[in-house]
């Protein structure tokens, strides 16, 4: 038999191919015996004892402990002995750190074995495509570590999405937080490392612990080489003193399936099992892939179900024996291999400041703890953004599609964003977050877990003449019900017009402290035009605590249109559209107008004024709530209702179309037009009549 290439390179003798109706258990070796290693052994000792393998030799410069090996598996310090050792192994094992599997690989394909490769495969693209290579050439299989595709739900899942029991597959999330402390970035030099003496490692939690949710995500969604892939992002931070990444967003475009967004972190409060979640236009399917679990949501009702997993080292000797496809193959690992690869070639991650961080615990068993992170990744999944575009306080600053719109003495008050990047089904539109005020207080909310379509400070229709403004789901009367459509339209610049946003911030604006008008054009589901827009913004700071936000908006129908809302569409109390602020979360909040006070008594309401007290921004452990008030004035035009939301969510509303649509002939324009005092602390009915009262005396 001729020697191979790889095999002359490595200085080592192929043996022969082993035949597929070999008798006897398979010859097993198995290098690395610590970490997963150790894993591994006990899986040994299982299939041993079931008469499938013959563990034969073990390397480790660490040897293992006397009597962890069953039999008399012999002991070397590395690979090269073991594979001159005249063991013959038909099955090689490789369990060791990241920066290693390369070489090991490639040397056990070129001893003739076949190979069983803990994930990640290796460290780099262009690695990948030289054990693609080496596979190949010598003909042996390679199974790639990642034991939760062994799971038998995938063979489910694949039955439920075909089947559309939730509806067409809209997107994917990857959500995982676990713990880590100090002490597990201690346990190796390459532990943490995206290199290690100039070698690649890329040790990070999308590339290495949560590396499964990736790996899971992507075959759910049918991506598994590397054409399967057809762009990937990558949005990654780091509170612990290493160089790789720990807290993570990837979001990777496939090349004919949905989206698939991966927010992942070691640094949440507790440890929880990694899922994945399918958002289907009717319902939703959550993977736990630690635990086989599927858990299907949909309007018949809810259902658990539960499931094996095939062992990959058996699956390996099965479809060594012609009896199976292997369930990890490398080429399958195609796709993951690309996400790796934009994770290596990123620039390093950013750290996330000690103000955003708790350290609970001391010494080697402390450990990091972001505040929020559980809903930082929830929102994450749910908009298909990354940190930065959350705007997260210790995010990096993303200044695409956004610029200050206001700001106070070089503090911004106002934030622009075109909404340009938006998922279409969030209806793509323009809004301002944050909003702040003049003391930094936070006072508005975009992306929530709850509603992602919920923007900020803004205008939106949920219908017209048919087309989704609002984001989400629309409400249709034949129904009686939301229902999924893909109806979402965008409101975006129209051509030709100014654009702060995107050219630059607001402080570039010749006038920085006057109004700002955008023309904008409201474009249905399918391109054409249905509205146009003139919206105007202003602020005036009126001393050292209050400042007043104005807007207004020209709405002129393109062609003749109806604007509605699920009011107007039957579903009564939910009049919502026209402007509307989301406020983020808070505690005490008092809701009031001039003669009513509370959710129930002011929602729907016809009052000159809404005001909204409460505690913003409280982080435990990190800062308290600060006081702020928030006052609505109604608009000059229409006497429209008040949308009032606070038991489920914070927001407020004008309603223009609350229980019956307004029609518009082409050419025919609507105005709307108010005022928002933004103020520190909290004011009492009698201040805010005082405020209110003092603008229409100016």
């Amino acid at each position: 038999m001729e020697t191979s290439p790889q095999a002359q390179a490595a200085n080592i003798r192929p043996q022969d191919e082993p035949s597929a109706d070999r008798t006897g258990p398979a010859r097993v070796a198995l290098v690395g015996v610590h970490g997963f290693g150790a894993i591994h052994l006990k899986n040994l000792e299982r299939l041993q004892q079931d008469g499938k393998v013959e563990l034969v030799a073990v390397a480790d410069p660490t040897p293992p402990a006397p009597g962890a090996l069953a039999g008399t598996a012999a002991i070397h310090p590395d690979l090269q002995s073991l594979l001159a050792g005249g063991h013959r192994p038909d099955v090689v094992i490789v369990a060791t750190p990241i920066q290693t599997h390369a070489p090991l690989a490639l040397a056990t394909l070129a001893s003739g074995a076949d190979l069983y490769l803990e994930k990640p495969p290796v460290a780099s693209l262009a690695d990948f495509r030289r054990l693609q290579e080496a596979a190949e050439a010598s003909g042996r299989s390679v199974q790639i570590g990642f034991q939760s595709l062994g799971s038998q739900a995938l063979a489910a899942i694949d039955k439920l999405i075909r089947d559309s029991t939730i509806g067409t597959l809209q997107g994917i999330g990857a959500t995982g937080r676990w713990v880590r402390d100090r002490a597990y970035y201690k346990r190796s030099r390459w532990a943490g490392k995206r290199s290690l003496d100039g070698v690649d490692v890329v040790d990070g939690v999308a590339t290495n612990p949560l590396a499964h949710a990736i790996a899971t995500a992507l075959r759910i969604a049918g991506a598994r080489t590397v054409e399967d892939v057809a762009s990937v992002e990558t949005d990654l931070y780091r509170v612990n003193d290493i160089e790789s990444d720990d807290t993570s967003v990837i979001r990777i475009r496939t090349a004919g399936g949905p989206p698939i967004t991966c927010a992942l972190t070691l640094c949440a409060s507790e440890s929880v099992e990694p899922y994945i979640t399918l958002q289907g236009s009717e319902g939703t399917a959550v993977f736990h892939y630690t635990e086989d679990r599927l858990h299907i949501s949909t309007a018949d009702g809810e259902e658990s179900l539960e499931f094996g997993r095939d062992d990959l080292t058996e699956n390996l000797l099965e479809h060594l024996a012609g009896r199976r496809e292997l369930a990890s193959a490398l080429n399958d690992s195609g796709a993951f291999m690309t996400v790796l690869e934009a994770v290596r070639t990123a620039g390093p991650p950013a750290l996330i400041g000690p103000a955003h961080v708790l350290w609970e615990g001391a010494g080697d068993a402390a450990r990091a703890v972001v505040p929020g992170i559980e809903d930082a990744l929830e929102r994450a999944i749910g908009a298909h953004a990354t940190f930065s575009e959350l705007a997260l306080p210790w995010a990096r600053r993303s200044d695409a599609g956004t610029g200050v719109l206001f700001d106070a003495g070089g503090r911004p008050l106002a934030v622009e964003r075109t909404g340009a990047m938006l998922q279409q089904s969030l209806s793509p539109r323009p809004y301002l977050h944050p909003v702040t005020t003049l003391g930094g207080t936070v006072v508005t909310d975009h992306l929530p877990a709850d509603h992602p379509w919920h923007l900020g400070a803004g205008f939106a229709l949920q219908d017209v003449n048919g087309t989704n403004f609002w984001g989400g789901r629309t409400y249709v009367r034949d129904a009686g019900a939301y229902v999924s459509r893909q109806d979402h339209g965008r409101i975006e610049p129209a051509a030709n017009a100014e654009d702060p946003a995107s050219d630059g911030p607001a402080s570039e604006d010749p006038a920085p402290d006057g109004p700002k008008t955008r023309q904008l054009r409201w474009l249905g589901a399918g391109g054409q035009p249905l509205l146009t827009e003139q919206r105007t913004v202003s602020r005036e700071i009126l001393g050292e605590r209050v400042w007043r936000l104005d807007l207004r908006s020209e709405l002129a129908a393109v062609v003749d249109v109806s604007l509605g809302s699920p009011g107007s569409n039957g579903a009564a109390g939910s009049g919502y559209g026209g402007f509307f602020w989301r406020l983020p979360a808070c505690s005490g909040a008092r809701i009031f107008t001039s003669d009513a006070e509370g959710e129930p008594a002011v929602h729907g309401s016809v009052a000159p004024w809404l005001a909204w007290t409460a505690s913003f921004g409280e982080v435990p452990g990190i800062r308290s709530g600060q006081a702020a008030t928030l006052v609505f004035s109604a608009p000059a035009e229409a006497d429209d209702p008040w949308f009032v939301r606070s038991s489920g969510y914070p927001g407020v509303g004008s309603a223009l179309a609350w229980d019956r649509p307004v029609a518009l002939v082409a050419g025919e324009t609507l105005r709307r037009s108010l005022s928002v005092w933004v103020c520190d602390g909290e004011l009492s009915p009698a201040a805010v009549e005082s405020l209110v009262a003092s603008r229409h005396k100016d």
